[in-house]
């Protein structure tokens, strides 16, 4: 199945959060979408890996993901090394994305920096000839690289490179980070707080949305950040 545009991020809920509305968006304007979870989730505070997937599946419902996957790597001690690499080699080579979107390079969770290497690295070694991989039917698979790679903000603030207008998907965007009950605020629940169980940071995150929407005068708007040079063929679709 090819994907043109595949999320890569470490825990269910990362690409909800981060980049849910592009994906929508792009959905909207027929382009396939997918996401890939690196982990389960299960060293959070809340709730439990199976709610965590059963959450991830009705939030992929929403977003009219084409596919969605998890690595299952180990939260919190996954490493970017060969092993982890060559796992998620077979599975750009296997989507074949046009555009990757991953975590941010630098957060307070340091989960989300060591993802965003590790899935840099792969994307660039998924198109050298000589890493050999096979696919489910144990058939050599074909060098694969992306032709873009972008990097979401998360938690820390980072000054984006460029913006997305969202206006039209976010409602769904944020039905979608609500499929997480288990790690969002409810006043009924009585598991422990944690940083984003409080009842602001819902707030945080639709205000920062609105914050960069009027940087590029939309409503709505998500931010990325990229290590390439941007250019453009047409001076009119800039916004």
């Amino acid at each position: 199945m090819k994907i043109n545009i595949l999320a890569i991020a470490a825990h269910p809920d990362d690409v909800e959060l981060s980049c849910a509305g592009t994906l929508i968006a792009h959905k909207d304007r027929g382009y396939t979408t997918g996401v890939i979870d690196l982990t389960r989730g299960e060293m959070g505070t809340r709730g439990t890996p199976e709610q965590r997937i059963e959450e991830a599946t009705e939030a992929g419902k929403i977003m009219g993901l084409s596919v969605r996957e998890n690595m299952e790597f180990e939260d919190a001690f996954f490493s970017n090394d060969r092993e982890h690499q060559l796992a998620l080699i077979q599975k750009i080579r296997k989507y074949q994305p046009d555009i990757v979107i991953t975590n941010t390079t630098y957060d307070r969770h340091p989960d989300h920096g060591r993802g965003a290497q590790l899935v840099e690295e792969a994307c660039f070694k998924a198109g050298l000839v000589k890493i050999e991989t096979l696919n489910s039917q144990g058939d050599p698979q074909k060098p694969w690289r992306p032709k873009k790679v972008y990097y979401v903000i998360q938690s820390t603030s980072i000054a984006p490179d460029f913006f997305v207008d969202i206006s039209s998907a976010q409602e769904r965007k944020m039905e979608a980070i609500k499929a997480y009950g288990s790690q969002f605020f409810d006043p009924n629940s009585k598991e422990p707080e944690t940083y984003i169980a409080k009842p602001e940071f819902m707030k945080m995150v639709e205000a920062r949305a609105i914050e960069y929407g009027h940087r590029i005068g939309v409503k709505y708007a998500e931010g990325f950040i990229t290590k390439d040079f941007i250019g453009v063929k047409d001076l009119y679709n800039l916004s």
